[in-house]
């Protein structure tokens, strides 16, 4: 009985692994669509995009619903339970990054829309290439346990705030430039933060792998405790009385 118990355990945890890589792929396809509407005025991809972002909604109760379940009926070993708990946390991470690439779907239609034609002003492709495979090694490192490529998506957050800032700069002299692109800049400002604000959700979500695989909180700390952390080194050893004396004296 406690066999069966266990393998129909085992298959929940699966299940929720596994809707929420979907959650994670379907996010992934609506920062590609959104991108395609800003680059190319593809207005025919919108409904896609609006469409994905309420299977994703549907996805994050769903999912919620079941690990609610299963903290309620089960009592899951450590393992098991930081495995609950890290998905649990992703799912908001996960579900706000639809959400930013339906308001970049939304405002690059806009963009379009508008009564004067609109010319792209700022390339935003390798930008928006650099997000999008951060929210994909994350699910990467998710997917197989990997906390030294999660450390790896950490470290790469940091390149993507650069890329925004400049990004911020470039756009804020064409407004300066020509004051007619000003509604057309806030938008792409607009646009390029939410791009941002994935990156960001891509990096907390890497975080909780770290912790998923190795059991450490490598949230508000360095880089290079992010990349220790994932490596599974241990402490350095607190340096003898006798030194710390010394060191005092000099």
């Amino acid at each position: 009985m406690a066999q069966h118990t266990n393998t129909r355990f085992d298959a929940e945890l699966e299940d929720i692994r596994s809707r929420f890589l979907r959650m994670g792929g379907l996010v992934e396809a609506m920062i590609e669509d959104s991108m395609l509407i800003l680059a190319d005025g593809n207005l025919t991809v919108a409904e896609r995009v609006f469409e994905r972002e309420k299977e994703v909604n549907r996805l994050e109760m769903d999912i919620d619903h079941s690990i609610a379940q299963i903290l309620a009926l089960q009592q899951p070993t450590a393992v098991d339970l930081r495995l609950v708990i890290s998905v649990s946390k992703m799912l908001t991470d996960m579900e706000r990054s639809g959400d930013e690439a339906e308001k970049i779907a939304k405002m690059a239609r806009r963009l379009y829309e508008s009564p004067n034609r609109y010319e792209p002003i700022v390339d935003m492709t390798h930008f928006a290439v650099g997000v999008q495979k951060m929210l994909n090694r994350s699910l990467d490192a998710f997917a197989r346990k990997d906390a030294i490529l999660a450390a790896d998506v950490v470290r790469s957050d940091k390149k993507i705030d650069k890329q925004w800032k400049s990004i911020l700069r470039e756009v804020s002299s064409y407004m300066i430039e020509d004051p007619r692109t000003t509604t057309a800049c806030i938008d792409l400002i607009f646009i390029a933060r939410a791009l941002e604000r994935i990156g960001d959700h891509a990096k907390n979500m890497a975080e909780r792998v770290i912790y998923l695989v190795q059991g450490e909180d490598a949230r508000h700390t360095s880089v290079k405790n992010v990349e220790s952390m994932a490596r599974g080194d241990e402490e350095p050893p607190a340096p003898p009385a006798s030194a710390e004396v010394s060191n005092q004296g000099n």
